[in-house]
């Protein structure tokens, strides 16, 4: 076994889903520049010396790569996409949700489009325009599977089962989770990283996991807001206080069978998420529970999320603005006094 961060468990997911299958290939901006980062987040770093022909530099055009990724899925290459930013998702909007979520469903199966599109997300002061949690705007649209891996075991078996699938698959990587070090190294960063075993593994897309085990209120949170959470539970249990900590690790599909026994046990739930408020995966999450698992509570659905405002660029600001270990405990307090 060899201790990985994010950023060196995706690398190595890549590095061994290409050579397993010549269809695999990546394309992005900058993902192969020699002497260069790897694409933003060190994640490509190296590959273009053993796949000098697999790793495919683009201009910056969005809507320009994502089509090249389109094109060659459906002549049977596997095309794993990467974008600088998960906000940059939006300049390829018309190839993503017109073309590769539906093409599949309306050729009736005909048609593949095994497509992996990687996306850094996550508030690091970067501003309004390169900090989105990109999640809300993809939860909506059928057609494509949705994953977020929280640590490096995960990423690496996630991207691994994505590569495999004939559904296009978007990974959701948070920037203060890759550990990368050096240039690219990122203030605020926590430790996810993860002992990897020699032998090849993946993860199911659609199973979540208890990342810790509780009896009085489910939490469920996903990439940086999980390990937040963990930390609050933490701080709780010196309170008498027992928190069951749900990563879903997919959000479609969704682990809906995981939750439901949490809840059953608990009763009490609480969904925190980086993205704002207002239609953001939290409200989903708490409609399905309001709609099938109604019974199971003893107390109102709590949400912690970002506010329903664009994304500050002030330090201070971004800290009053991101979802904090103090407002999960405030949350958790309040599911406990309303069922008291």
């Amino acid at each position: 076994m060899a201790r990985l961060t994010v950023a060196e468990a995706l690398r190595q997911a890549i590095k061994e889903e290409m050579r397993r299958d010549e269809n695999v290939y990546c394309i992005g901006e900058d993902i192969g520049i020699p002497g260069g980062w790897g694409g933003a987040f060190t994640v490509t770093l190296g590959l273009e010396k053993e796949f000098p022909d697999r790793i495919i530099n683009t201009p910056i055009s969005e809507a320009g790569f994502f089509g090249i990724a389109l094109g060659s899925s459906l002549k049977g290459l596997r095309p794993i996409v990467d974008v600088q930013y998960g906000d940059f998702l939006f300049c390829a909007m018309d190839q993503i949700a017109n073309q590769i979520a539906k093409l599949r469903y309306m050729s009736g199966g005909k048609l593949k489009t095994p497509i992996v599109i990687r996306a850094p997300v996550g508030f690091t002061g970067r501003g309004a325009q390169h900090s989105q949690m990109m999640e809300p705007f993809f939860l909506c649209l059928p057609g494509i599977k949705i994953i977020t891996p929280a640590t490096a075991y995960d990423s690496k078996g996630l991207l691994k089962s994505a590569v495999r699938d004939d559904n296009p698959v978007i990974i959701f990587e948070h920037k203060l989770l890759y550990g990368a070090k050096g240039a690219r190294s990122e203030a605020g960063s926590i430790d996810a990283s993860s002992e990897i075993p020699e032998e090849e593994y993946t993860i199911p897309i659609g199973k979540g996991i208890i990342r810790r085990e509780g009896t009085d209120v489910t939490v469920i949170a996903t990439l940086l807001m999980m390990h937040k959470a963990c930390e609050a539970a933490e701080i709780l249990a010196r309170e008498g206080i027992s928190i069951e900590v749900i990563d879903p690790r997919s959000l479609v599909p969704f682990d809906w069978e995981l939750v439901r026994k949490s809840i059953e046990k608990t009763g009490r739930v609480v969904i925190v998420e980086e993205s704002p408020r207002r239609g953001g995966i939290g409200a989903e999450i708490a409609a399905t529970i309001a709609e099938e698992m109604i019974d199971f509570l003893i107390a109102p659905i709590k949400r912690v999320a970002a506010p329903d405002t664009p994304a500050p660029f002030s330090p201070a600001l971004e800290k009053f603005y991101v979802p904090s270990i103090e407002k999960i405990m405030t949350a958790v307090r309040e599911v406990i006094s309303l069922s008291s």
